[in-house]
């Protein structure tokens, strides 16, 4: 349990590091159509739910590959943990930006980083209770459709707040 402790936090800093350096890799690659699939194209708040959902998903098929034999219930409590962390991050910007009219950087790097927090602590949990287990069928497939969207909506954004790039006016 001890070694498994470990490759969370070990996850929570390559999720914060990946997610961090992935905000800016699109014009790193001279905005690469490739590279833009799994990465912010805009500051959109969709676009950076992928900062989140792409390196822990990352992450989780190493933990679920290497602690699959160990923790049986891994696949269905970090699927659960993706979508959690990813859905976190809409939720509270909108939440706060409501209240503030207005967002701030300083919050929202906050958001990002207790989103993490949160999807690795109840994957953390849920791969040791195994409450989850039933539902891992509805959890893979979920985080299938999950990614479906974010690489048709990348380039094909439906017409909602939550694709808007707020830059733009």
């Amino acid at each position: 349990m001890k070694q498994f402790k470990s490759f969370i936090i070990i996850g929570i800093i390559f999720v914060i590091i990946a997610g961090s350096l992935a905000h800016f890799l699109y014009a790193w690659s001279d905005n690469s159509t490739i590279v833009g699939l799994f990465t912010p194209i805009n500051e959109s708040i969709w676009e950076h739910m992928k900062l989140l959902f792409f390196p822990m998903l990352l992450y989780s098929l190493i933990l679920i590959y290497t602690f699959n034999k160990k923790y049986p219930c891994i696949l269905s409590a970090f699927c659960f943990g993706i979508l959690l962390g990813t859905l976190l991050i809409p939720l509270l910007y909108y939440t706060y930006t409501s209240i503030l009219g207005k967002n701030i950087f300083i919050l929202d790097l906050s958001i990002f980083i207790v989103s993490i927090l949160i999807s690795f602590w109840f994957s953390y949990k849920f791969s040791l209770s195994c409450k989850l287990k039933p539902y891992t069928p509805l959890l893979l497939g979920l985080v299938g459709i999950l990614l479906l969207c974010f690489l048709i909506f990348t380039y094909h954004p439906p017409d909602l707040k939550l694709f808007h790039d707020p830059t733009i006016s």
